[in-house]
């Protein structure tokens, strides 16, 4: 499968900060990337039961760079073609997180901009959000703020609510018209992508139906970040660059080594990023 976009989906990225729905994914990719995240869900068990939503993300961030099968996910052909379409040739994995909302489930992302801590410059930032489940409004689907990204960095604040899936529960500090939002309704297998400043959110799932989408960041080869030790891991092309310690893909399956490796790079990531935790 291959996805280049047409010039009017990239003008409408351009225009719009969001492109959907992109078909990335075949059937039978959805059932075993499904069978791999809903197993590895279940294999942390007793660790999230104790845990509130904002301080899961432990175990859901960065998985490209330890979980064999989440990298695979994330560098998909299909998705490549989409983001470079809008990035170029030489792209970057800087960063992904699953956001995963089961029925009933309260949690819900405050309207924010995704790159209010990143420190990444120039904005050649976006995220491609693979969907491995219905994503509608009754289950809490993405909603965008359409030209947002256009206006620049809004003021934001630090909530910390325990619902807030956010790290910080960030939500931006002035009022969101959300009848203008568009909600970026997917089915299994098809993705979204938006700009790194574009107002975006979700409500929580009232629904029957688990929402489970796969959110990577990435971000052209001449973009720096503002602080020690960046890293991230090069998708596609070259990095003629050098801004980022380059991580290697993942290849260990045993259950020990990728553990020292989730810790180990969730420190890293997240002591720039949250540096009062």
């Amino acid at each position: 499968m291959t996805n280049t976009l047409a010039p009017d989906l990239v003008q409408r990225y351009e225009s719009e900060g969001y492109v959907f729905p992109i078909r990335v994914l075949e059937e039978s990719d959805v059932a075993r990337f499904r069978s791999a995240y809903d197993a590895y869900e279940e294999g942390l068990g007793a660790q999230l039961a104790t845990l509130p939503a904002r301080d899961r993300y432990v175990f859901f961030a960065e998985t490209h760079a330890f979980l064999p099968w989440a990298y695979e996910l994330a560098t998909q052909p299909a998705v490549l073609d989409a983001v470079e379409s809008l990035l170029g040739p030489d792209l970057l994995i800087w960063d992904s997180r699953w956001f995963t909302k089961r029925p009933g489930d309260p949690t819900y992302i405050s309207w924010h901009q995704d790159g209010t801590y990143w420190e990444l410059r120039p904005p050649k930032v976006c995220t491609a959000w693979i969907a491995l489940s219905r994503s509608f409004t009754g289950n809490g689907a993405m909603q965008v703020v359409p030209g947002s990204q256009v206006g620049g960095q809004l003021p934001h604040v630090d909530t910390f609510d325990e619902a807030n899936a956010l790290a910080r529960g960030q939500e931006i500090a002035v009022d969101v018209d959300e009848a203008t939002a568009v909600t970026l309704t997917l089915e299994p297998g098809e993705m979204s992508i938006h700009h790194i400043g574009v107002v975006h959110g979700s409500k929580a799932n009232t629904s029957d139906e688990s929402r489970i989408g796969f959110a990577v960041r990435f971000i052209a080869a001449e973009v720096k970040q503002a602080v020690e030790n960046p890293m991230a891991m090069l998708a596609r092309g070259s990095d003629p660059y050098g801004n980022f310690d380059l991580l290697e893909a993942p290849a260990s399956t045993a259950p020990e080594e990728i553990e020292a490796k989730r810790a180990e790079i969730i420190h890293r990531m997240y002591s720039n990023l949250l540096p009062d935790e």
